[in-house]
Parts: C-alpha cells; structure tokens; sequence
C-alpha cells in the first residue's frame, strides 16, 4: 500500500482552514503579526504582491482618467459629525488623539502632556477631509469633473483581527470623484466598479459577482454601494472591492458648490470606491493549496525560479554558468507586454528544501537544472498550480513559456469559478435556506454551504433575523439576473430582490 504524502501545510484546508490560512501566510513570508496588536507587518513578498497590484490599478485608474494626490492622516472631529450617518457608521471604529505631546510623569514613565483642542481622528476613510479641500477647489462646473484617487493607510479599531482580512491598520486606494450631474456620478460609480470587477478577475484570476449593497449594508452615507463579491474555499464570501454613489450627501456636509453654465449655485454629486491589502487575503485563499500559496502569474513577484542541482563541487561552476544563461534568456521573453521575471536560487541548501521553500511561495514555474538536464540541453519543469513535472527541450520552453504563464493564470480562474458554480444554489424556500447554513458538524462549523440564491422581500427584519440566526448576509443584489422568480421565501409576500446570501469574511 502507497504511504500518503504528507501536505507542506499543516493543518490542511479540510482539516482547519483558519489556521490553515494563516500557516500559508507564514509558510510563504507574506506577513506576521506586529507588536501593536491588530497590525501587521507586510514583509518583502507580501509587498511585493502588493507593489503589483498597485502598479497594476494605478494603470487603470489613470487609463480612466484619474490622478493621484495625498490628503492628510488626520482628521479633525468637526469634519466627520458634518455627516451624521457617516460618523454614527465609523465611531465604533475610530483611533483618536487626543495630545501632541509626552513628557515624563512618574516613575519615569512617559504621560501625555498637552491637550489639543480639538481632538484628532486617524483616518478611517477620508470623504470628510477630501470632502473641505474640494470645497476650496470647485468653484465653477469648469473645474468638474474632479477625478482623484489616493494610496494610504487608513486606521479601523477591529478587536478580531486577522492578517490581510481585517487589521487595525490596512493598506488601500481611495478615489474620491466630483460630477456636476447626478448622472455623471453613477456612471462614474459603476465604471469603477467595472475596473475593480476587470482586475479582480483577469489580474487576480479570482472570479466576483457584481452587485448592489441593501440599505442595510451599504457604507454610511451614501446613497447607493455597489461591490464585487468573491467566493473562498470554504465557501464563505469575501466583499473584494466597493464603489458608493454618495448622491448629494457629502457635498451639502461639506459644502462643495459649483457655479452651474445657467449661473445657479449647485451641489456637486460625488462618489468614492476603493480596495485594500485584503485582495491579498483572498488571493491567498481562492487559489492557495495544502502545500502552500498558489500565485497567478500576471501579479506573482517571480515568474520562474531555477533550481542548481548539484552532486559535486566540481558540477557547480558549469550548472551555475548554464543557468545564468538560462536566467538570460527567460527574462529577454515578454509576458503580458513585460519582462519575464526569473531567478537562480544559488543558495547552499539541500535540493528539497530549497524546492519546497518555492512552493510555499507559489512561484508559477521552477525549473530544476542538472548536469544530464545540460549534457541532454532540457529542463525539468514544474508547474505550480498543477503540480505537472515534466522533461522541456530548453528551445520549446523558451518559445511556450509565455503560453505556459497565460495557461496558469486562465486555470486559476476556470478552476476558482468551477468550485464557486459547484457551490452555488437556488433556494425556494425557508426550510431549505436554513438547512443549507446549518453547520453540518458542530465541531467543524465551516461545513455548510456556500452562496444562496433566494427571492425576498428586501426587509431589514429579514437581513436581521439570518444575521441572528446563521451569521448570513445579503451579500449583493446581481447587476444581472436579479429579478424575482416568485414570491418572498421567508414571508410568502411580494418579492422584491433576488439576492445572493452567504456567510462572510
């Protein structure tokens, strides 16, 4: 009888998949816990990561006709109790300084000193202070549209935390748009909710549904709060980016006029959207296996790793030099209009270990190089997301290697959607719905379903009462296919929404 092998990860997905989640961050070096607790640090190849998908992002929001700028890491707290639903939806979350400076009290311990007068939010979004500067900017309908987006850190006080999911302190772009019509800025809101939906599936390989937040999950103030919705391997869903219409609201709390083409004061109508390091959580988690992080190669820091395989010292100059110019060669190839990225892993390291520390990485291709591979001029390769090994003549893999890339890349995302369609029901009624969330095994409450289409009557009585009952939510209301097919399942009165529900992130 064939021994198992053993998983790189321990415990695998079906055994704990929290803990799971967090041994491939920790097997792959993407980040660890800080000593201010709920933070993180991101370390070098969890920011790379990072560093692509803001290269990446900011391509597109300049292609759409935005620019960046920077606005401060504090707010005062007059600007946010302009908005009233804002500042109610944040306050629970808010870090607030309330002294400039410290001086040393006794014991030699250092004590906060000089009260400000006026206490100091840090930033947990910035609509509010975005929201004065505009106000100081748009004077005329000849200033709008005002198309900005900024790379910060924004502050939320979570008291459970979890890497990349949700920290303390997170990484993000916000855009923050002014229109002079109501329906410039919807248009607005849904293109960028277009960008986010192109990224996240043909970047991160990672498939969404497109939709629409119900009153009760919408972000505080707005209007209207679209979002892309993903689904991870335990079927849970993670809300991946979001795009608010925020009407009127914000630019009446701010005061953001414009001097209309038929002489009138207007308010501005103004959006904004954003995503975070949290695309990395569920990068991680769409594609990763029980042997480590698993990368689409259009946002993975190296496309291809080359393993030395050495026998003797007297192998080592002729396989080093070989692989030099293997390294060479690759990189001068074109993936995706850029330089393949490659290295040699030259470290003096046992073979296996050296290998299995590229798979924990997910590294798309290693390949292994010997000297029969040099005598024979072929390459052992092997895929990542596979696992397929196989003997390359060096010739063919230099001309496939970027059909190999688009190969992973596209099987990351048919194999991602599979396993989201296979997870996907229609349910018709209330009996059903509940049996679907209803943990199958108390001691393993991640067993149940995964996303459920339902009609409904749209209530928030409804939206409390799963939330009570299975820690369900509404996730989105489709873009398409949305319309009821018969009546409400939970009450027996009219539809009003077909709406996709699911536990969450």
């Amino acid at each position: 009888m064939a021994k198992e092998r053993r998983s790189a990860i321990e415990p695998t997905r079906a055994q704990d998949y929290p803990e799971w989640y967090q041994q491939v961050i920790k097997a792959a070096d993407l980040a660890e816990n800080s000593p201010v607790r709920g933070c993180m640090v991101i370390k070098p190849w969890g920011y790379s990561l990072w560093e692509n998908m803001q290269k990446s992002l900011d391509k597109m929001f300049k292609d759409t006709g935005h620019t960046n700028a920077y606005f401060p890491l504090f707010i005062p707290v007059s600007y946010l109790e302009k908005e009233a639903e804002h500042v109610e939806g944040f306050a629970k979350e808010c870090a607030v300084v309330t002294h400039s400076k410290l001086e040393l009290g006794e014991g030699g311990k250092l004590v906060p000193a000089a009260p400000l007068e006026e206490p100091l939010i840090v930033r947990p979004t910035s609509e509010t202070i975005i929201g004065e500067m505009y106000s100081r900017w748009v004077q005329s309908y000849r200033d709008l549209p005002l198309l900005i987006n900024q790379w910060a850190n924004v502050v939320r006080w979570e008291m459970r935390t979890r890497l990349f999911l949700r920290t303390a302190e997170f990484l993000w772009q916000e855009g923050h748009t002014a229109h002079a019509t109501r329906g410039e800025a919807e248009i607005e809101t849904l293109k960028m909710l277009s960008v986010y939906e192109d990224f996240a599936q043909n970047w991160m390989a990672m498939p969404v549904i497109c939709g629409k937040k119900t009153e009760g999950e919408k972000f505080p103030g707005a209007v209207d709060t679209y979002c892309i919705e993903a689904m991870m391997q335990d079927r849970k869903a993670l809300q991946a980016g979001t795009s608010h219409f925020l009407g009127q609201n914000f630019a009446k709390a701010s005061n953001i006029r414009y001097l209309s083409e038929a002489g009138a004061q207007e308010y501005a109508w103004t959006t904004s959207w954003g995503v975070s390091t949290r695309l990395i959580g569920g990068m991680v988690m769409t594609h990763s296996d029980d042997d480590g992080l698993v990368l689409p190669p259009k946002l993975a820091p190296l496309h291809v790793v080359i393993l030395p395989v050495l026998h003797s010292e007297a192998e080592k100059e002729n396989v080093l030099k070989y692989c030099e110019t293997l390294k060479r060669d690759i990189s001068q190839k074109k993936y995706c209009g850029s330089e393949i990225k490659v290295d040699v892993d030259s470290r003096d390291l046992r073979g296996g270990e050296k290998m299995w520390s590229w798979v924990k990485k997910g590294v798309p291709i290693r390949i292994e190089v010997g000297p029969r591979d040099i005598a024979a001029d072929s390459l052992f390769v092997a895929r990542r997301d596979t696992g397929e090994k196989l003997a390359y003549p060096r010739t063919k893999f230099l001309e496939d290697v970027p059909d190999i890339l688009q190969s992973i890349q596209d099987g990351l995302f048919n194999r991602a959607k599979a396993y989201r369609d296979a997870n996907t029901v229609e349910i018709s009624s209330k009996e059903d719905f509940y049996a679907y969330f209803t943990p199958k095994n108390e001691k393993k409450p991640e067993i149940h379903g995964g996303f459920a289409i339902a009609d409904y009557n749209g209530s928030a009585e409804i939206e409390d009462m799963l939330r009570r009952d299975l820690k369900v939510t509404v996730r989105c209301i489709p873009l398409s296919g949305a319309v009821p097919k018969g009546k409400c399942i939970f009450t027996g009165e009219n539809a009003k929404y077909r709406a996709v529900f699911a536990k969450s992130y």
